[in-house]
């Protein structure tokens, strides 16, 4: 049997589109491989304690070079546009850290990116306009112009603060493990900065982020910093109200001499309280976050399946006869 020509062309698009569909699953495979491969190896590294990269990373070499001139070049140009000494660089300067990026040019290459994508993205437009050789209103081509230049003004604000919070939540995820081994430790009769270390240390495969910064609060005491201006720091640089409430509890701690353990046992069964208290909150959001896509896209696929044989059976018995007539 042969098919008719006119479902030759949705046989080869309905082939096409599976086609194209197997490849992206086989190619989202081999990523999902090789990052799961690489992060193992990452784990293997850390734990065995070489501070050496591996020979297989060797060909990375000229990629890092290469963000190195970049950021040397976006370094140079934040420095002239910077505004340093004032508050707006006091808070770009702590959402840096918020998100990880501890740099000193940090503030600079943040502004020089700024200011490159301003100048890039709206060039970018005009030249393809010119390229093509289009013929717009040139009203909509100085609105276009403006939003680009807009859109490259806001969009590293935009991917930090997508980056800081993607880190909070890593830190969140591994807060409450930390916490309960901190616990372990102080009442195993550690002190509270021996305590950290060993968290630092025990965490540095399962969290590295909570594990490095809990590595530069050991960092900062060594170096003579007092245990409050450590404790601030920390709270900081994390910038979580879990942390925050953590550092309180520990600098009251400190400062009218009471236990240790039991103060930091009371916070953890809190904390774990409030855990499934916003577990609950966010089970409870469910229907209502699920309402838009089921009429969207749950509600259609059922009338078409349960009203389609009544409507093809109405055409049938209604529409057929009259057209014959």
């Amino acid at each position: 049997m042969t098919p008719s020509p006119t479902m030759v062309p949705l046989v080869i698009s309905t082939g096409a589109f599976f086609v194209t569909l197997l490849l992206f699953v086989g190619l989202y495979q081999v990523y999902r491989e090789r990052s799961t491969r690489r992060a193992m190896l990452e784990k293997v590294r850390i734990s065995a304690g070489h501070s050496e990269r591996p020979l297989a990373e060797g060909s990375s070499e000229s990629s890092s070079d290469l963000r190195g001139k970049i950021s040397n070049i976006l370094n140079s140009i934040g420095k002239r546009v910077a505004p340093e000494k004032s508050e707006d660089y006091s808070r770009l300067r702590r959402n840096l850290v918020s998100a990880g990026l501890r740099r000193t040019n940090a503030p600079s290459i943040f502004w020089g990116a700024k200011c490159f994508l301003v100048i890039l993205l709206p060039s970018a437009f005009l030249l393809a306009g010119a390229a093509y050789v289009r013929t717009l209103n040139p009203n909509l081509d100085t609105t276009i112009t403006l939003f680009l230049a807009l859109a490259g003004f806001y969009l590293p604000d935009v991917w930090l603060q997508r980056k800081s919070e993607k880190r909070k939540d890593v830190i969140r995820k591994g807060l409450p493990d930390a916490l309960d081994l901190l616990v372990v430790c102080v009442e195993a009769g550690m002190g509270l900065d021996s305590a950290m270390h060993r968290v630092a240390q025990e965490t540095v495969l399962s969290n590295k982020t909570l594990s490095d910064e809990l590595k530069l609060y050991g960092l900062e005491q060594k170096a003579g910093k007092p245990r409050h201006d450590a404790l601030k720091n920390l709270a900081d640089r994390i910038d979580i109200e879990d942390v925050h409430n953590l550092t309180s509890l520990l600098l009251q701690t400190d400062k009218f001499g009471t236990s240790l353990a039991q103060s930091l046992r009371v916070y953890s069964d809190s904390f774990r309280t409030k855990r499934y208290m916003k577990a609950e909150e966010k089970a409870g959001e469910m229907p209502g976050k699920m309402l838009f896509p089921l009429i969207l896209f749950i509600f259609p696929s059922l009338f078409v399946a349960i009203l389609g044989p009544a409507a093809i059976r109405i055409y049938q018995t209604m529409i057929q006869p009259s057209g014959q007539l």
